[in-house]
């Protein structure tokens, strides 16, 4: 199966059977967008999160809270993230009770909760939090600031991994955090609203990403990096029709950890290049170095298959990005120091294996790039 290929069912609702007790699901989006008055150009996510209904009621259980840690108490609620990277990076949370929301279990998914709305094409909601609420409730794991959006997301290339995600695999709960991109370039259109500043969306200059991601529980080392604007070093012209994604860290299979490993894709003018460890078959493999230095977070990965090899690097200034803020579903918080940006700078080469010869198929600037790092404390 191409990797490009956009599939419902793997982007629905996935909190079925264990999860349903202890398991999360999220839908990401992150895009950019120009303040209508200054032009200035700003760079946004919404987010969201699902995470053990079976536990939950009228209102949300938070795992964070001093007495729900002593009692046992799992976190169990719907969560909208949003905020936005650069100058006065922020995130905002909103929380549901499961009794306040509705979620489609089939597909094509939907999530609804108050006046927030997720689907494959639409985004509609609001966060408000007061500086003096964001102080009283640590347990809310955000900053202060209000954002509503009105969203259209029209999803133009996938990264569908294939048989990680299928059915059988699915079913049976095999990883303990599964992957699924339907749309690794998607054009945005709509408007934001930023603690009152209102922002257009413009489709084709959104340079939008969408994603989903489930399971019971996170990665460590967790790992990052996408975009879909690009330009040919070799042209100078930017590649309309080409995006790359490249996530993982150290998987586990039924709990047993594997050595660290990145699933990627690059799709390049028409043309797909996948290095995919789970189709041992194309000879995948991985290496790579994530550091944090004092004022920026670098990637470095090299990836090759029997007929390719990409070399990434991406560095994105800390000052652009903010400490991203998850618990997982068994009421851990483990992850503190979870760098996430969304205005990360890189360079790819691609490369087609001719015999021992390799062939350069393009060298690439990437701007916009979406990042993460992190490993557990």
């Amino acid at each position: 199966m191409n990797f490009n290929t956009r599939d419902e069912a793997r982007n629905q609702c996935m909190l079925s059977g264990p999860l349903r007790r202890r398991g999360y699901d999220w839908w990401w989006h992150s895009f950019s967008a120009r303040d209508v008055q200054t032009g200035e150009e700003r760079a946004f996510f919404v987010e969201y999160f699902l995470v053990n209904p079976a536990l939950g009621g009228e209102r949300p259980v938070f795992g964070q809270l001093p007495e729900n840690k002593v009692a046992g108490r799992r976190p169990s609620y719907v969560m909208v993230k949003a905020g936005c990277w650069g100058k006065g990076a922020r995130q905002l949370h909103r929380f549901f009770g499961w009794q306040e929301a509705r979620v489609r279990m089939g597909a094509p998914f939907e999530v609804e909760a108050g006046d927030c709305f997720a689907s494959e094409t639409e985004l509609r909601g609001s966060v408000e939090v007061s500086a003096a609420e964001a102080a009283a409730h640590p347990e809310w794991m955000c900053g202060a600031g209000s954002m509503r959006w009105d969203l259209k997301l029209d999803k133009k290339i996938a990264f569908n991994v294939g048989y990680g995600t299928s059915a059988p695999l699915r079913a049976i709960k095999a990883f303990e955090m599964y992957w699924h991109a339907q749309g690794m370039k998607t054009q945005v259109s709509g408007t934001v609203w930023l603690d009152g500043r209102r922002y257009a969306v413009d489709g084709p200059s959104s340079f939008g990403y969408a994603d989903k991601n489930w399971g019971h529980g996170f990665t460590t080392p967790w790992v990052w990096l996408s975009s879909c604007d690009l330009t040919s070093r070799i042209t100078g012209e930017r590649l309309a029709d080409t995006a790359f994604d490249i996530g993982g860290g150290r998987p586990k299979v039924f709990f047993v950890g594997l050595p660290r490993k990145l699933l990627g894709a690059i799709w390049h003018e028409g043309r797909g290049f996948e290095f995919n460890f789970s189709k041992f078959w194309t000879g995948s493999r991985t290496r790579f170095e994530c550091r944090e230095e004092d004022e920026r977070i670098v990637w470095h990965v090299e990836q090759d298959t029997w007929a390719a090899r990409l070399v990434t690097d991406v560095w994105c200034e800390k000052a652009d990005m903010l400490l991203v803020n998850y618990e997982a579903p068994d009421g851990s918080k483990r992850h503190n120091r979870l760098w996430n940006g969304g205005n990360g700078h890189g360079r790819l080469q691609l490369f087609e294996k001719r015999g021992r010869e390799l062939v350069l198929v393009d060298d690439m600037d990437a701007a916009h790039v979406g990042c993460e790092y992190g490993e557990y404390d």
